[in-house]
Parts: structure tokens; C-alpha cells; sequence
């Protein structure tokens, strides 16, 4: 919301500080209260002028408490629950000498008329030189006790105050990020120096009626308590305000998005009568489970509209979206228009490309795929195809991106795994057609379950659709986490399937060694073969294979040549061999809870009983977590929402691929009932002033753009 330009650091072009008066522009070198040369160090932490200073936010607080004499500490902390988390107090050296034990250590006495206070100093050698015994200093660290005596482990001291200290009330000392160049106290030094004439310059951005409707402090309120709290009740005040202005902002952008679709821009109708219906349900192998007809109503209704369809359709891995895309897609080329399919790996387009050809093979339907491996006189020849007409589909990777691909009529757009794909990209494939506010209907999928506070927040421009039911015969996968003392064990059951006829596959981390101690695609092939998989045929599939590599190993594959695919998580999504029944994933602590889930979706696609065994010796406690998760379901809903409380929104779904600015205070699904409220009041701000183009909403409409503008595509909007 509040920015600044970047500027190289020289220690020699520091201005007076004393005259002129700090802007939120003021270069942090050009600050009081930042020494000489110290600018590198803050922008080393993104800290380039004073706005970044006061958006560096505390990442958690101490309680900070001076206390008069050694007595009344030590009485305080005799009862833990309320002692302090950082205490000061002044004394006397009364001894110093080493410590014994396996670390270098250096042992003082601490003493006052009242008692007695034990410093310990673990790795610092030097302070035995500057605590001589009669030197009078003020100390403060957190205090503890080691064999019932009072003590302070590694605590900062210096000088003692010449006047006499009183004690001070426990106070809020705020704790931010940092690094070893620029520890949190010199950060909070330089807060302290600033923050009063920044919080001065800050502009409110929401009008007074509306803050007191929802109980909102100002801006700058906020952000004086947040940098300053008295009182433990004023970071939640502050974290409130703060919250709310991520969640308002978006919620914003995502509106102005949406109002802007539907009452400018416009799609093709494409109308679906029952005997086109019947039709296009006839050339599927198979009928539609009711979850799937429920969506194809859905997507049906959005389509015979010229207010273009932005839908998101979520369903579990082996649900049947393709089809339902497929359903899509000819119903635009019924009415004579052209469709796409985009998909984020050669190998899930491939894949996307067979399967339809295959439902088709006796249609007129000309379908061609196109990737980056694709001969140039076959683009030429494609591109030449989508430019007349005469291709109806494509499907295709990013290289439908470019800019030498047009179509002649393009209807409706498939993006398939949408996570992997940034905004402005998807928006590219909307914008083929050549009328002004023109667009081709859009439905993107995926198989990464979004919990519900996601989809309103990096998704909340579409509308959702869930495939919420397995096909039939499908069962749930078992799943089970051993350790690697008994993957012999694991892998002489996977033996024993495949003299049973079936198939399985072996994900492993890496293509190629390294020195990370991760298993990689040919070691583990080569160690199989010589032992528990001798009499298996056993084969290596990864992402650096050509793509008549990766196509031969899978031809051979699903024609049963093939018995173990040892593989990268390049097998993650659009493979679908029903004979293949056993996964093996090593070292699973590796992977995200959402990439297992997925690798687990590759097996069970059958009429035998699918197994997963995830192998790992965790090391970490968010790796024992993510393990427990997935064997604990096999509903995608849940483990994407253990997934969002393991590692938050940031890293999930395409957060990042969006360009999305990630919350600095907003935490989901923490602020869920925020986010409804921000939702709902977005919706109507921009129903009463679609841009924010009211004199009184300027400043929120700059601070909207500078933040969500780009990545949301706001600049079309206008």
C-alpha cells in the first residue's frame, strides 16, 4: 500500500538529518537513528526507504520487564506462568571465572544489596575481559533457573545508568525479522527513531463512516500499535486493521474483475439442445456419474449465455473432469467454433490428446496437440489450421502461448491443472478473439482440492464446481507409512503383485545423483533390478526424456511390456494405467501433502485394490505431519486443508504463479470470518462504483492497483 523507489547505497551522500523533514520516499541511509553505511544491511531485508520501515512488521513480541533490585526478580520468576520473557537488572560483577563441560563457557555473579544473579556465556570468550569483578552493569535476558539459582543465559549488558534505577512495568518489546548484519534490536532502534513522523505521513485509505461501521482503527493507529503496543490488547486491534485491508483489497480486485466481466465482456452462446446433448453423451465410453452430470447442467447453462463463463471445477484425482471438459469443448465445435486445451506438462497433454482422440476416433472432429517438442513444418502446419478453421482442438502446453497462434473463432478454453498456470497467462488464451471486449468462455480445472478460504481469496473470480463422487468400481486407495528398514518387505509385496499380472510404480526425488543423500531415478533402478525386482521388467520415466522417449515408455507401459516405472513426480497427474495397482514413493517426507495425494491418484484406476506406501525416516516434525495426513484420508478436501494449516497460502495452489502480493498479517483459514465480511462489502462497494473512479475512492483505488493490479489484470478494467 505504501512504497518507495530503490537507489544504490553510499555512506557519502547521507543528508543532514536535522532540517529536513522524512517522506515516506526517505532513503533508510537518510533516516535518524540508522548509522553510517547501515543501508546495505536494511535492504538486505527489503528495507529501502522509510514505508518499507514500517511495513518490516514484528513477527512476534517479548515481554520486557526492568526490574529494581535481584530480589524482586528472583521472586518473580519463582512463579513461571508470570515472569517475564526478557528482564533487566542492575548489579555489580562479583565474580567471573570459566565454565567446565563440553562447550567453551564463561561463568559471572551478578550482585545487589537484595541477592544474587548467575550469568552464563556460552561461546563468547571475549566477555570474560570486559566482566571484571566491581563494574557496575545493567544486564537483561530471559531468566531461568539451573539447580534452583537465579540465572540469564548469554545476556546482553552494558554500562549501568548513573542515576538509580526504578523498576518498570512489564512492557511488549517487539521481535522482527532480522539477520546477523541487522539483529532485531537495531531494527527496533530505528522503529522507534521513525515511527511517529511515519505514522503522521500515512493517508487513510477507507472513509471514517465505514471504519467505525466495522470497528476498525485508523491506518496509522494501527500501525503505531503494532511497531509500539502498551497494552497486549492493542496487537490484536492493529492486526485486525491490517488484516482486513489485505482481505478488503483483494476481495476488491477480485470484484472489480468479476462486474467488469459481466457487464462488458462477451462470449459466443452456445446453445445445447437434447439432441446435440444426446450426442455428445454417446461418445463417451461410459455414463456420467451424477456428480459429473450435475457439473456438465452447470457448465451447460453458463455456455448458452454470452457472459463468459470463468468457472473453476475442482475434483479429486480419477473423478472424471476430462470428460466433463471434453463435454465443453464440443459443445463449441457443434456450434462451429474452435476450443482449447492447455496443460502445464508435455506429458499431461500427450496424455489429454490420446484419451480424446480416442473417444473420438470415429468423429469429424480434427484435433492436433501442440508442444515445444513439436517439429517446426507441424506448427507451421497447425498454426495455419487454427488461423482458417479447419483445426476444431488443440491441445497444447504453454507453447499455445505464443504469439504466432491464432485462431479463427476460438469458444471455450480448457486450462487443466490451473495452479501451475500465473493469471496473466490464463488471460492470454482469453484474449484470441479479435472483437473488442470479445472473449471465448473459460473452465479451469483441477485435482488439487482447494480448501474453501483459498477459492475466495487467489480463485474468487470464478465460479466453482465440484466432481464429488468416484466413478464407479473405484475404491479408495490404502495407504501406509513405513520406514526404510522395511522397504525390503514393501518391495517383495510389489514383486508379488506383478507375478499376479499387475503393474506399479517408484517415485523417487531426483533424475541424477547428487550430494544430498537423495534417491535418484537410475541408482534406485539399477539397485532394484540386482535385487528384490530381479524378475521384474523395470523401466525409468522422468521430465529430462525427449518426447518420443516418454511416449515409447508409456505405449509400453499401459501394453503391459513394462512391469515398474521407477519415476519422478513427472508421473504426478494425467497418467492412467488401470493395471497399475501399487505405488511406491521414497523418501515421501520430501514431498508436498498435495503431490502425494496426487502421485497416490495414479493408482486404484482399476478393478484391483489400489495400495500407496510412502517409505521415510522423517526429520522433521512437519514431515512426520504431512505423513500422518495422507495416510490418515483419501478425501483430497481434507488433506488440502491440513495442507493450508502445515504450510499457509503462500505456497499453495499457484499463490506465487499468480503474482498475487502474499498477506503480510491476514492468516488463513484463521481469518476466515474476515475475509466473508471483506467479501461481502466488496461486493458492494463495487456494485455502487465499479472502478473506484468517486473522488473519495481514489486513494483506495491507487492503493487496489499498486497491490492486486497487475496480477488480477485490473489495467483492462480500467
Amino acid at each position: 500500500m505504501i512504497s518507495c523507489a530503490t537507489t544504490g547505497d553510499s555512506p557519502d551522500r547521507r543528508k543532514p538529518l536535522s532540517t529536513t523533514p522524512s517522506q515516506l520516499t526517505t532513503l533508510v541511509e537518510d533516516l535518524p537513528g540508522i548509522g553510517p553505511g547501515a543501508g546495505d544491511a536494511f535492504r538486505q531485508l527489503g528495507i529501502r526507504c522509510l514505508a518499507d520501515l514500517l511495513l518490516h512488521l514484528p513477527n512476534r513480541y517479548e515481554r520486557s520487564q526492568q526490574h529494581a533490585c535481584i530480589a524482586e526478580l528472583d521472586a518473580l520468576v519463582g512463579d513461571e506462568s508470570d515472569g517475564p520473557d526478557v528482564a533487566a537488572v542492575v548489579g555489580e560483577i562479583a565474580s567471573v571465572r570459566p565454565g567446565f563441560g563440553r562447550r567453551s563457557k564463561v561463568e559471572a555473579v551478578l550482585e545487589d544489596d537484595t541477592g544474587q544473579l548467575r550469568l552464563v556465556f556460552f561461546n563468547q570468550p571475549w566477555v570474560r575481559h570486559r566482566l571484571q569483578p566491581g563494574r557496575r552493569l545493567r544486564v537483561s535476558g530471559r531468566p531461568g533457573r539451573f539447580s534452583g539459582q537465579l540465572q540469564l543465559v548469554n545476556p546482553r549488558f552494558e554500562p549501568a545508568p548513573e542515576t538509580p534505577v526504578a523498576a518498570v512495568a512489564a512492557q511488549l518489546l517487539p521481535i522482527y525479522p532480522a539477520s546477523e548484519a541487522l539483529p532485531s534490536a537495531t531494527i527496533r532502534e530505528a522503529m522507534a527513531a521513525n515511527l511517529d513522523e511515519a505514522v503522521a505521513l500515512l493517508e487513510d485509505h477507507l472513509p471514517e463512516d465505514y471504519r467505525q461501521q466495522r470497528e476498525l482503527i485508523t491506518l496509522g493507529e494501527a500501525y503505531r500499535l503494532i511497531h509500539r503496543p502498551t497494552t497486549p490488547e492493542d496487537v490484536p486491534r492493529a492486526r485486525r486493521r491490517l488484516a482486513f485491508d489485505e482481505l478488503l483489497l483483494l476481495q476488491l480486485g477480485v470484484m472489480m474483475k468479476r462486474h467488469h466481466r459481466h457487464a462488458t465482456l462477451v462470449a459466443p452462446a452456445l446453445p445445447r439442445d437434447p439432441e446435440r446433448h444426446r450426442r455428445i453423451l454417446a461418445r463417451f465410453p461410459f455414463s456420467l456419474t451424477a456428480a459429473q452430470q450435475r457439473v456438465v447442467d452447470e457448465i451447460g447453462h453458463d455456455l448458452e449465455s454470452t457472459t463468459p463463463m470463468n468457472r473453476l471445477l475442482q475434483g479429486d484425482v480419477g473423478s472424471g473432469k476430462t470428460v466433463v471438459a471434453l463435454y465443453a469443448m464440443l459443445l463449441s465445435i457443434a456450434e462451429g467454433r474452435q476450443a482449447a486445451l492447455m496443460a502445464p506438462t508435455e506429458i499431461l497433454a500427450e496424455q489429454h490428446h490420446s484419451a480424446i482422440r480416442d473417444m473420438l476416433a470415429e468423429s469429424r472432429v480434427r484435433i492436433e496437440v501442440l508442444t515445444a517438442s513439436c517439429s517446426t513444418a507441424h506448427r507451421r502446419s497447425l498454426e495455419n489450421g487454427l488461423a482458417s478453421g479447419e483445426i476444431d482442438m488443440v491441445i497444447g502446453t504453454h507453447a499455445l502461448l505464443g504469439e504466432s497462434i491464432q485462431f479463427k473463432d476460438l469458444a471455450v478454453v480448457v486450462i487443466d491443472e490451473q495452479h501451475r498456470f500465473g493469471v496473466q497467462q490464463r488471460a492470454l488464451l482469453r484474449s484470441r478473439r479479435d472483437e473488442e471486449h470479445q472473449v471465448p468462455h473459460q473452465l479451469v480445472m483441477t485435482a488439487t482440492p482447494i480448501p474453501r478460504t483459498l477459492s475466495l481469496t487467489i480463485f474468487g473470480d470464478l465460479d466453482v464446481s465440484v466432481i464429488d463422487e468416484r466413478p464407479p468400481g473405484r475404491s479408495p486407495v490404502i495407504t501406509r507409512a513405513v520406514g526404510k528398514a522395511e522397504s525390503a518387505r514393501v518391495y517383495h509385496h510389489l514383486a508379488e503383485r506383478v507375478q499376479q499380472g499387475q503393474q506399479g510404480y517408484v517415485v523417487v526425488p531426483m533424475i541424477e545423483a547428487s550430494d544430498h543423500g537423495l534417491t535418484d531415478v537410475h541408482t534406485h533402478r539399477d539397485h532394484l533390478l540386482a535385487g528384490p525386482l530381479k524378475d521384474c521388467r523395470v523401466e525409468v520415466m522422468h521430465g529430462r526424456l525427449d518426447a518420443a522417449a516418454r511416449d515409447d515408455v508409456m505405449d509400453r507401459f499401459r501394453r503391459r511390456e513394462i512391469d515398474v516405472l521407477v519415476a519422478t513426480t513427472v508421473i504426478e497427474v494425467g497418467i492412467d494405467v488401470p493395471n497399475a495397482t501399487m505405488i511406491i514413493i521414497e523418501q515421501a517426507d520430501r514431498f508436498g501433502l498435495a503431490q502425494l495425494h496426487q502421485l497416490r491418484g495414479r493408482v486404484g484406476r482399476g478393478d484391483y485394490q489400489g495400495l500407496c506406501v510412502l517409505v521415510a525416516d522423517p526429520v522433521t516434525e512437519d514431515g512426520a505431519a504431512r505423513l500422518d495426513a495422507i495416510a490418515e484420508t483419501n478425501d483430497g478436501f481434507r488433506v488440502a486443508e491440513r495442507d493450508l494449516e502445515l504450510r499457509g497460502p503462500g505456497e499453495l495452489f499457484g499463490a506465487r504463479q499468480s503474482g498475487l502480493a502474499p498477506f503480510r498479517v491476514a492468516r488463513l483459514p484463521d481469518d476466515l470470518q474476515w475475509l466473508l465480511v471483506a467479501r461481502q462489502d466488496a461486493a458492494a462497494w463495487i456494485e455502487q462504483d465499479p472502478r473506484l473512479s468517486q473522488p473519495t475512492h481514489a486513494l483506495l483505488r491507487k492503493r487496489l492497483l499498486k497491490a492486486h493490479g497487475e496480477a488480477l489484470g485490473l489495467g483492462d478494467v480500467g
